[in-house]
């Protein structure tokens, strides 16, 4: 198996032929919505990012994010850069760490898709959730802030916030499960697999009873957030494409998922010694996200867990599909794509951890 290589996500390169646009339109663009831009402007494209082409700004006083749709066909309801612009536009508001959004723009005449113009934060993106670079003893305190910082999110007010109606707030799982599972069936290039048919049938017939409705980022993984150059503090959480009103237990899953895979395609844990490494278990790492958020109640989180990696899956399936149609973003997108069948299995065996047979 092999590992997650960050050498390949990590800073920039020029720009890929396919991700090219016209930058004196942009420019233009520029000087008329974001306060303070002055030119020249030089554009490179950073490595990372599976969905939504990403491409640092460089001006002589400073350096912007500019985060576009990709070109090409996409899927309905994909790609949605004004959502991203938008929760973290509200989220800024409070001083939760999100970079500043200095514009955005739906024309697409301007460089041919949407797109939206945001802060350059600088800081560490950890690519292996093992932290070898961080020293043992100080390690605790980097998963104590991811752990503070899902927990904040989820008790922030959507209503105070401007979001009430930024998703709904009945039936998450239903109609997750509902939207990944058509993804899934309707992207006949990129194939089926029987674990994945399975847990298309046995997910909603197993749905937990009650709902919860909080801000969920839907991708909180370690190399999704910045930390403080020198100390265990998150600095800004990126990559909120996948933002919604959701059940909040869920998108802490999705997080601890990093205790029950390998390091593949994302930084993850599995088989790392934790008490080695000074790392907590992810027993321990849920009970603090329990005691931050007042919840007692923790039934349902192997559910939560399958649940996520069947979610998991369809999005790297959603990848293999990109990746054949032409329009996959990263050059990663073909080991990505390589690990759908292992995804799909871990995804059935978390389901049987929950009680399916």
């Amino acid at each position: 198996m092999t590992g997650f290589a960050a050498e390949t996500q990590t800073g920039t390169a020029d720009i890929a032929a396919r991700h090219r646009f016209d930058e004196l339109a942009l420019g233009r663009w520029m000087e008329r919505n974001v306060a303070g831009f002055a030119g020249p402007m030089t554009l490179e494209q950073f490595k990372g990012g599976q969905s939504n082409p990403t491409y640092k700004l460089i001006t002589p006083e400073r350096s912007y994010v500019l985060r576009r749709k990709p070109p090409g066909a996409l899927l309905k309801g994909a790609h949605a850069v004004d959502r991203e612009a938008r929760v973290m536009s509200a989220l800024g508001s409070t001083g939760f760490a999100v970079p500043r959004i200095f514009g955005a723009c739906d024309d697409d005449t301007v460089i041919g898709t949407a797109f939206f113009v945001m802060e350059m934060v600088e800081g560490r993106i950890f690519w292996d959730a093992s932290l070898p670079d961080v020293p043992r003893h100080d390690r605790p305190a980097y998963f104590d802030a991811m752990n503070a910082t899902i927990a904040a999110l989820h008790s922030t007010d959507r209503h105070a916030v401007g979001l009430a109606d930024y998703g709904r707030p009945d039936q998450y799982y239903a109609r997750q499960i509902a939207r990944w599972s058509k993804q899934y069936l309707e992207d006949v290039e990129a194939g089926r697999h029987p674990d994945m048919d399975r847990l298309i049938a046995w997910l909603p017939e197993h749905i937990p009873a009650g709902d919860e409705a909080a801000i969920t980022h839907g991708d909180f993984r370690i190399d999704n957030m910045i930390f403080h150059p020198t100390e265990p503090r998150i600095v800004a959480v990126l990559d909120w494409e996948l933002s919604t009103i959701g059940n909040p237990l869920a998108d802490f899953a999705y997080h601890a998922m990093m205790f029950r895979m390998a390091p593949r395609i994302v930084p993850a844990l599995g088989g790392v010694d934790l008490d080695a490494a000074n790392i907590p278990d992810e027993q321990s790492y849920l009970a603090a996200y329990a005691r931050r958020t007042g919840r007692t109640d923790l039934a349902s989180y192997d559910y939560a867990m399958a649940f996520n990696f069947f979610r998991f899956a369809a999005i790297i399936h959603g990848i293999k599909g990109r990746l054949l149609r032409g329009t996959a973003v990263s050059a990663q997108a073909q080991e990505r794509a390589d690990a759908f069948p292992w995804l799909a299995q871990l995804a059935w065996e978390q389901a049987q951890r929950a009680g399916a047979r």
